[in-house]
């Protein structure tokens, strides 16, 4: 049973450029140019119109973005609800500009070891991150560490937790890495899966179970698809394009010219938006920004589970009131 028809994040990739090489991620080997403020405030209007509450400004690395803090403020003029990753690289030059205006502020961390996570990111980021993080905290910025978990790295959980989560009262968010295209980096068997599990039981840790109950099932299925990503998610490129039904299963871009709203609702659109968990590449699918808003539009057997930890991480974050006004 879908109990919101209307679409409630956008997926707004500011641009695909990225300032490090990450083995998990092949969205830095795009050429890319950078979304307007022209064009963003239009489809802003559009998007409100929609009924879209959370904005996700992705990249890439979003604070390659020169007017990334005008962005951002723009989008909270009109009441959404921000969210933002970074490497670190440049948020102890940018930070000024951003400052109060991300709800959802993550800074990516996979290990606790500096070494270990530079080789990760391929670019040495781990002391940009530590340096951001007590930026952050001087100005009174609550920001997330965003782990991308791998079977390789389940045992860094317990370093970063005690030794920079735990410390400095910032949540620890567990984000199980996914294949797609042909990255392929990452398979958990069930002692994994439910090792994971236990960690998002412990205080700041937050991980969404249904992730995990999601996989044990064998991810979506084709025949009986749990994703709604079309319908959940507006996705948005940085050549000002409508892409669908997701970023990672773009069967068709839309050229928007300054007609979002009119664009999204032509049945040609909906047509391909209503394709989601459907297409051959979907089967066994367990994206997570994908996944996240369609457990929480579609009644379901994972929607419980699914509302049970994102209540838990908006319990911390303060952000229950920004999401039912």
């Amino acid at each position: 049973m879908l109990l919101r028809k209307k679409p409630i994040l956008c997926n707004y990739y500011v641009t695909y450029r990225c300032n490090a090489a990450c083995s998990f991620c092949d969205i830095w080997e795009k050429p890319s140019p950078y979304i307007s403020l022209e064009d963003a405030e239009s489809n802003f209007k559009a998007l409100k119109k929609l009924g879209v509450k959370i904005i996700d400004f992705t990249g890439g690395e979003p604070l390659l973005h020169r007017e990334i803090g005008e962005l951002l403020s723009l989008a909270k003029s009109y009441g959404f609800i921000t969210t933002l990753t970074t490497n670190g690289l440049l948020y102890p030059k940018k930070y000024r500009e951003i400052k109060g205006v991300v709800d959802m502020l993550h800074f990516s961390l996979d290990f606790e070891s500096a070494d270990k996570h530079n080789e990760a990111r391929k670019v040495n980021c781990y002391d940009k991150i530590i340096e951001s993080i007590s930026i952050a905290l001087e100005n009174n910025e609550r920001p997330d560490i965003l782990m991308t978990v791998f079977p390789e790295n389940l045992s860094e959980i317990e370093r970063i937790y005690q030794y920079i989560s735990l410390p400095n009262e910032l949540v620890l968010i567990l984000n199980p890495a996914f294949d797609y295209n042909d990255i392929n980096c990452a398979t958990f068997n069930k002692e994994q899966l439910s090792a994971l599990r236990s960690w998002g039981k412990e205080k700041l840790i937050y991980i969404n179970e249904a992730f995990l109950d999601l996989r044990l099932n064998g991810g979506n299925h084709i025949d009986h698809p749990v994703c709604k990503a079309g319908s959940s998610t507006v996705v948005i490129s940085p050549f000002n394009e409508l892409v669908g039904p997701c970023y990672h299963s773009s069967v068709d871009k839309w050229l928007i010219n300054n007609d979002l709203y009119d664009l999204y609702q032509k049945d040609e659109i909906q047509k391909v938006l209503k394709m989601e968990g459907r297409l051959p590449e979907c089967e066994g699918c367990v994206i997570n920004c994908y996944m996240q808003p369609s457990f929480a539009v579609n009644f379901n057997k994972y929607w419980l589970t699914a509302a049970r930890s994102t209540f838990k991480y908006n319990f911390y974050k303060g952000t229950w009131k920004q999401l039912f006004a």
